[in-house]
């Protein structure tokens, strides 16, 4: 029955509004009695929802089972662009209504970082003041690194720790890669300095951050006044800076208002890139001020070193194209786990 149900949401996110023969023809499972009482499961548990009576009715999976539903990426992104079955225009309700009714982890899923986060205060609070800055600047230099590679950054991660450490260059590499990688570490000084700066969350402060981020680079600084196309989706982010500025206020207004820490720091690193409020920069953005709210609530900051840009990418657009953010909290989730391990 599991597995019938799970292939039902499958099945409903690839073809919604489909009815109970469409179901089950679809899937190719079990009887059509069984088939219309796991239909039946489904709608009790929430998981999917009705629309239309009798022979009418007609099924699609409900905004929270969308948002945290289990999604395979590897069968995901075996369609092409324009075979994809996506959300093409930003959805206000996503912020407004579903995220903030949903509560983004388990019970299981917030112990185990919530366990995590309370070994890395008992590791930090047996170091020296002098250890613990030479983590953190380790720390920095790998997220520097790799939040540059996700952007196309060329710089190897011994050539990132020659630049922030000694102010050498990389022989041959493009000027802006080397600034991208300063300004970076710029930013991330800039939180440690001034670890309440995110709280609460403004648009003020992260227009801030993201000034920091494109110093000196060919990029805009302020909200975006124009249409932005995303490069692998039919994705469309906002075009006119007044919806920009609305959806930023949403955005702020539910991250302040959630309790949990890694909530607010998983909805920033999503939402940011989702909004696409700049012209460029939008990720990079993204990835510090999740950091700095991390910072400061005194939780383990992430560097990502170990992700592969192609599957952050991926993650990122699954949310832009199905609202969906479970592959993304699992990259959040390991990725956290990794930092406590490794650096503290």
């Amino acid at each position: 029955m599991a597995e019938i149900g799970n292939d039902i949401i499958k099945f409903l996110q690839e073809n919604p509004t489909s009815s109970s023969p469409e179901i089950h023809k679809g899937i190719g499972k079990g009887s059509y009695a069984t088939v219309k009482r796991v239909i039946a499961n489904l709608l009790e548990s929430g998981q999917i929802i009705s629309e239309g009576q009798r022979r009418a009715t007609r099924y699609r999976v409900s905004p929270a089972n969308q948002l945290l539903g289990y999604i395979d990426m590897d069968a995901y992104f075996e369609k092409e662009i324009d075979e994809r079955d996506i959300q093409e225009v930003f959805n206000f309700q996503l912020i407004r209504e579903v995220l903030a009714n949903a509560d983004i982890f388990t019970v299981d899923e917030a112990s185990n970082l919530q366990q995590l986060q309370d070994e890395f205060r008992r590791n930090v609070a047996h170091m020296s003041q002098d250890v613990y800055n030479k983590e953190m600047e380790r720390l920095a230099i790998d997220l520097s690194w790799k939040s540059s590679q996700i952007e196309g950054n060329t710089y190897s991660l011994l050539e990132t720790e020659r630049l922030l450490k000694d102010k050498e260059t990389a022989a041959g590499k493009p000027k802006d890669d080397a600034t991208m990688l300063l300004n970076h570490k710029e930013a991330l000084n800039f939180i440690i300095d001034n670890p309440d700066y995110v709280v609460p969350l403004t648009i003020a402060r992260i227009e801030d951050i993201h000034s920091i981020l494109v110093k000196d680079l060919p990029v805009e600084r302020n909200l975006r006044q124009r249409r932005v196309g995303i490069s692998g989706t039919n994705y469309k982010p906002l075009d006119n800076e007044h919806q920009i500025r609305e959806a930023l206020e949403d955005m702020c207004h539910l991250i302040n208002n959630k309790k949990n820490i890694f909530e607010q720091s998983l909805l920033a690193l999503v939402l940011l890139s989702y909004i696409q409020a700049f012209n460029d920069g939008n990720k990079r953005t993204a990835r510090i001020v999740s950091n700095a709210i991390l910072i400061a609530n005194q939780y383990c900051p992430i560097s990502f070193r170990t992700i592969d840009s192609i599957e952050y990418k991926k993650a990122m657009l699954i949310f832009y194209e199905q609202n969906n953010i479970s592959v993304f909290k699992e990259i959040f989730m390991e990725q956290f786990r990794f930092a406590v391990k490794t650096y503290f």
